[in-house]
């Protein structure tokens, strides 16, 4: 099947290249011509375990292919997948523009029948702002009887296991209108996704708008046990009790399961927190507060601060003199992903009350420059107390440190040596937002440790 992606980054190109691993002959488009010409030399722009080797091998079996020419793109693929971006707009709602301009070059430059799929997360009402589009460049052209459809195919694709996701994906989520075109669409659309219901059927059918509003519901899902059990944390720590426990005794309910119930630092990343804010938007707009939704958010961003309360609590408010080593700064581990992440909250409230970080993280170091540089525009000089390490051994950043503060849970950091750890540092304490290590085990070997919700511990 020809198949086009319009938008290379991360839902555009992991789709492209898995599908094109199937047999399909798959083109990317992508407007950026520095991206385009990365990847036709063989380079990949994001990191993401696996997807190289997937993109090399697809390239070299002529497969998959990269443009920036628009035109050829839509001539190209009988599918044409939208996979743009879909940022937050000021006010919090999915901002539109790319898609709808992907939409209406699709009108433009169409001869033939074409099922386009969003896959990019957007609103509930998407598709029919895409039709209009498509078909208001099919009018401007005089060629209305262009047939066409949309298809609503929400991605789940979690970073750093992203290829996995789509090769053995829990479910597909088709969203369809129920007329002629729409029923020619959904049958491109199983032929399509056969090959991955071979074992057993993972397509979920149904209308175009529970489609768009299922991905933002799951991912509404998601956060809001992540903020409960963060919440519960910091009751626990008052009370005296141990969240790791409370996690494993309400887990082994089948009711309720073990995922996404450990505490830590608060969600970032790219999908979360905009989804979130998009989905509150769009209950405004339609008359109605999503009251837990909005504590959920709220909860988040009070979350990203308390390891930096617990340093402050312990050292005091003025840290000119001090130095904090911090183990992890992309938002999760097996990503280079900085969007929303922890750390830069926690780096910003530590320079700016005048300490100084030497960080590391095995692969986001070079994308936290990026983003510190904008988060540091008022203040560029703060930048230069801060250092930082991508080095096999997390150890180096230790010497002399105050104290040690884990941010994101790479299996570098789970189990480090710790008499050299504190032969390294100037005083051995460990905040550990991601609750990495036993309390007892550090008391036992005389680190100071204070977790997240098990200080009892």
């Amino acid at each position: 099947m020809n198949i086009t992606i319009i938008g290379t980054g991360y839902v555009g190109l992991v789709t492209g290249a898995c599908l094109a691993d199937i047999g399909n002959n798959v083109l990317c488009a992508d407007v950026d011509s520095r991206k385009i010409d990365m990847l036709k030399a063989g380079g990949i722009p994001i990191y993401e375990p696996g997807l190289s080797d997937v993109v090399e091998s697809n390239a070299a079996a002529r497969r998959l292919d990269f443009t920036t020419d628009i035109e050829a793109s839509v001539a190209h693929g009988d599918v044409q997948f939208i996979a743009v971006g879909t940022p937050p707009d000021e006010d919090g709602s999915a901002d539109l523009q790319y898609v709808l301009a992907a939409a209406r070059n699709i009108g433009r430059y169409m001869e033939g029948f074409k099922v386009v799929v969003d896959k990019s997360t957007v609103p509930v009402g998407t598709a029919d702002k895409v039709a209009a589009a498509i078909q208001e460049e099919l009018d401007t052209r005089g060629r209305a009887d262009l047939r066409f459809s949309v298809i609503s195919n929400p991605e789940f694709l979690k970073e750093g296991a992203a290829v996995e996701d789509f090769m053995r994906p829990d479910r597909i989520v088709i969203g369809y209108k129920d007329d002629e075109p729409g029923r020619e669409a959904l049958g491109w659309m199983r032929k399509l996704y056969a090959p991955f219901n071979r074992n057993h059927e993972r397509t979920r059918v149904m209308d175009v708008r529970s489609a768009e509003f299922t991905k933002y519901a799951a991912n509404a899902m998601l956060a809001t046990r992540i903020s409960f059990m963060n919440e519960l944390a910091n009751l626990a720590d008052r009370v005296g009790a141990d969240i790791e426990s409370v996690r494993q005794g309400i887990g082994s309910d089948p009711r309720i399961g073990y995922s996404f119930l450990y505490a830590g630092t608060g969600y970032g990343g790219s999908c979360f927190p905009k989804d979130i804010q998009a989905l509150t938007r769009i209950a405004r707009d339609n008359g109605q507060n999503l009251r837990v939704l909005e504590s959920v958010e709220a909860v988040n961003e009070d979350q990203k601060r308390v390891l930096t309360n617990k340093v402050l609590a312990r050292f005091g408010d003025k840290l000119e003199g001090r130095t904090f080593a911090l183990w992890g700064l992309a938002f999760k581990p097996n990503t280079d992903d900085m969007r929303e992440a922890p750390s830069r909250v926690i780096i910003d409230a530590l320079l700016r009350a005048g300490a100084k970080v030497v960080a590391h993280d095995p692969i986001a170091v070079e994308e936290t420059q990026r983003v510190l540089a904008l988060d540091f525009a008022d203040a560029p000089g703060l930048l230069e107390r801060m250092s930082y390490s991508s080095a096999k051994d997390p150890l180096e950043v230790l010497a002399n440190a105050d104290a040690l503060i884990i941010v994101t849970e790479w299996k570098a950091y789970r189990s480090p040596n710790l008499e050299r750890l504190k032969a390294l540092m100037k005083t051995p304490v460990i905040f550990d937002g991601r609750n990495l290590y036993e309390p007892g085990s550090m008391k036992d070997s005389g680190v100071v440790y204070q977790g997240i919700g098990r200080n009892s511990a």
